[in-house]
C-alpha cells in the first residue's frame, strides 16, 4: 500500500510521462507539480518506487518511466475513486449518434470514428451477435419470377439481406402471403425464439415447399451473419505514437486486431456492466505486451457488443475509461 505522498509522485510520473513520452526527472517533477517536498525527497521517493516496482531507470543518468505494475496500481486507484466526467460536447455527440444514424453498422462505424476521436487511439466497436438481435421486419422483394431478395431488420435497426433461387415462378400476390406468415410467426423473436416458434408452426411451413425454403434461408442468412465484424479507425493515431515508430513494433498489434485476439482477449476479461483494462503483458497475446487495452461490454446476455481501445500502456488512462463509459451507457440497449 502506498502512501499518499508516493501515490502522488507515481501519479505525478505517469501524467508526465503520458503527455511528453521522455523519462521524467525528479527537477520536472519539482517543477511541475506543486507536491510540497524538497528536490531531495523526491529523488528518494523515486527511488523507494523504483525498488518496488512501480517505475524503472530505462538508463543511469535518465529519469524514470512507469512499469506496467505502476501503472496498474494507477488505473486501480482512479475506477476506485471514480473518474471525472467526459466534456459535455463529446458526451451530446455520442448521444446524436445514436439518435442519427439509420442502420447498425452505420451506428457502429460513426460510434468508432466519435471513440477514436476522443481517445487519439484505435477504437474498435463490434455488434451484439446477430443470433441475439429480435427480429422487427421481414420483407421480400420479387426481382424475377423464381428469384427473391430477403431483407431483415432487426429491432436496434441491423439489416441483413439474402438472395433466394425458388423451385418455381411465384407472384407478388403469393410473395405477400410468404412475407405476412414470416412476420406473423417470426418478428419479434431472437434466434433462440425462433427456433422454439419454428416447432410450433412445423406443419403450416411443412405445407409449402416456398415457405420450407424461405425459412431455412432466413436462419442461414442469421448464422451468416454471426461472424463479427470489428468497426476499428485510429490506426493512424496508433501508428504515430513514438512507441510505435518502427513498423516491427506496430505490426504484431495490428495484425492481433486483425486475427480478433484483441476482441477474444476482450471478451474473456469484460463483465456486463464493467470496463475491463488489460495492460502491457497482463495482456494474453504476446504481441501486445506493448499496449493497453480498454474494453467495456454493451447490449445484455452471451450476444452482447464489445467496445475497446488500444493503445501504448502509455495511453491517458482517465480519459479512455471515461470515453469508454459513455459510449457503453449509449449502446446498453440494443
Amino acid at each position: 500500500m502506498l502512501s499518499e505522498r508516493r501515490q502522488r509522485i507515481l501519479q505525478a510520473v505517469i501524467e508526465e510521462y503520458v503527455q511528453n513520452a521522455m523519462p521524467v526527472a525528479s527537477k520536472t517533477l519539482m517543477k511541475n507539480y506543486g507536491l510540497g517536498v524538497s528536490s531531495a525527497t523526491i529523488r528518494n521517493e523515486l527511488s523507494v518506487l523504483e525498488g518496488d516496482g512501480y517505475i524503472v531507470q530505462p538508463h543511469t543518468s535518465a529519469g524514470r518511466i512507469p512499469t506496467d505494475y505502476g501503472y496498474r496500481t494507477f488505473v486501480d486507484d482512479l475506477l476506485a475513486s471514480g473518474l471525472p466526467r467526459v466534456d459535455a460536447d463529446s458526451a451530446r455527440l455520442v448521444s446524436e449518434l445514436r439518435e442519427s444514424a439509420r442502420e447498425l453498422d452505420e451506428l457502429m462505424e460513426r460510434t468508432s470514428q466519435v471513440l477514436a476521436r476522443m481517445t487519439d487511439c484505435l477504437s474498435l466497436v463490434i455488434p451484439p451477435s446477430a443470433l441475439s438481435l429480435h427480429l422487427k421486419q421481414i420483407n421480400l422483394v420479387l426481382m424475377a419470377p423464381t428469384r427473391v431478395l430477403m431483407v431483415i431488420v432487426t429491432e436496434s435497426a441491423r439489416v441483413m439481406n439474402r438472395a433466394i433461387e425458388l423451385s418455381r415462378e411465384v407472384t407478388i400476390e403469393e410473395l405477400s402471403s410468404f412475407e405476412g406468415f414470416l412476420n406473423q410467426v417470426f418478428a419479434g423473436k431472437n434466434f433462440q425464439e425462433m427456433r422454439v416458434q419454428l416447432e410450433s408452426a412445423k406443419d403450416a411451413i411443412l405445407a409449402d415447399p416456398i415457405i420450407q425454403v424461405l425459412v431455412q434461408e432466413l436462419f442461414s442468412c442469421l448464422k451468416d451473419n454471426e461472424a463479427a465484424h470489428a468497426h476499428k479507425l485510429g490506426i493512424s493515431s496508433l501508428v504515430s505514437q513514438p512507441e510505435f515508430n518502427q513498423s516491427e513494433n506496430i505490426l504484431p498489434v495490428l495484425k492481433a486486431v486483425e486475427d480478433g485476439s484483441v476482441v477474444v482477449g476482450a471478451l474473456k476479461t469484460t463483465q456486463e456492466g464493467g470496463v475491463s483494462v488489460s495492460i502491457g503483458h497482463e495482456n494474453d497475446h504476446e504481441s501486445l505486451s506493448n499496449v493497453s487495452v480498454v474494453a467495456a461490454r454493451y447490449g445484455r446476455g452471451e450476444g452482447a457488443g464489445v467496445i475497446a481501445v488500444i493503445g501504448p500502456t502509455r495511453m491517458p488512462y482517465s480519459r479512455v475509461i471515461s470515453a469508454i463509459q459513455v459510449v457503453q451507457h449509449q449502446l446498453n440497449d440494443l
